[in-house]
């Protein structure tokens, strides 16, 4: 027999606060604020067992919090149904079903959520596509396609709305840790969310002198339907040692997405923040 001293401890698992399960109440952080989700629906990996995606959690959130929500995503059903969660929780929202690959979807979106809530405060860009790893798989046609989901897509987002945005709102950018590090191995997806970081910087540039504010934050290990996807294409992805010894959940990922939204960042813009239990710099 070992020594005690030579037994591990067993790995720290973090609990689920009320706000990691989605379960704190809406303190008003977003009262009268007028929000645009691009992204705001969810695929459908397993329907039995699938958690909350990250943009239906921060859909909920905002509307839980006070704002009136466009939910926009190219699956007009899947926003339907963030919709239905945000209504039968008392939340006023709507469907926006638009592809971010089409300049001309992108402003008919823009103007269809600025014309229905009577203005725009907040916009988050959570819209993302994987890619093969390596390279020598991914043809050209397949990395022009992903960068134009992954960067083009936010550009003309962001290009379509800073005119009609009021003084003072902000966008929030969803990137991923991938942009920080290459665990994922699919140069093409890690590669567009890191050039997200620079579209964001030029954006709060461009925003500044009206208080609009561009910050970005980078999503680690997640347990969603995009994530458990991603798993089962990649095995070894989130099996190895987390530092809070869990996944992180899509509330989890809304909340700090709400911090940027929300007053309490009112001096914060250009900057970025991980949200991966310390994954990236430990």
């Amino acid at each position: 027999m070992g020594d005690a001293a030579d037994v591990k401890p067993e790995r720290y698992v973090r609990p689920l606060s009320a706000e990691s399960a989605g379960r704190a109440p809406g303190r008003g952080r977003l009262d009268g604020r007028r929000i645009l989700i691009v992204g705001g629906g969810q695929r459908i990996f397993d329907a039995a067992t699938d958690p909350i995606g990250n943009g239906r959690a921060m859909s909920i959130l905002c509307a839980r919090e006070g704002a009136h929500v466009a939910v926009a995503d190219i699956n007009g059903t899947a926003a339907d149904h963030t919709v239905s969660r945000i209504t039968e929780e008392g939340g006023r929202a709507f469907t926006i079903q638009a592809d971010v690959t089409s300049e001309h979807d992108v402003a008919r979106m823009i103007g269809e959520a600025h014309r229905t809530m009577g203005g725009l405060d907040g916009m988050v860009l959570n819209v993302g596509t994987f890619g093969k790893t390596g390279l020598d798989g991914v043809s050209a046609d397949e990395w022009n396609r992903i960068y134009d989901v992954n960067v083009r897509g936010p550009m003309f987002c962001c290009r379509q709305a800073l005119e009609m945005f009021e003084n003072g709102g902000a966008i929030v950018f969803i990137s991923s840790i991938a942009a920080l590090k290459a665990g994922s191995q699919m140069a093409v997806y890690d590669s567009s969310k890191a050039a997200l970081g620079g579209l964001m910087r030029n954006i709060a540039h461009l925003g500044a002198r009206r208080g609009i504010r561009a910050n970005l934050v980078y999503p680690g290990l997640v347990d969603t339907p995009n994530g458990r996807a991603a798993g089962a294409g990649r095995p070894s992805r989130g099996k190895g040692s987390t530092p809070f010894g869990r996944q992180a959940t899509a509330w989890e990922i809304a909340y700090a997405v709400l911090f940027f939204l929300s007053e309490e960042s009112v001096y914060i813009t250009a900057q970025t923040l991980a949200v991966d239990a310390g994954l990236s710099g430990l």
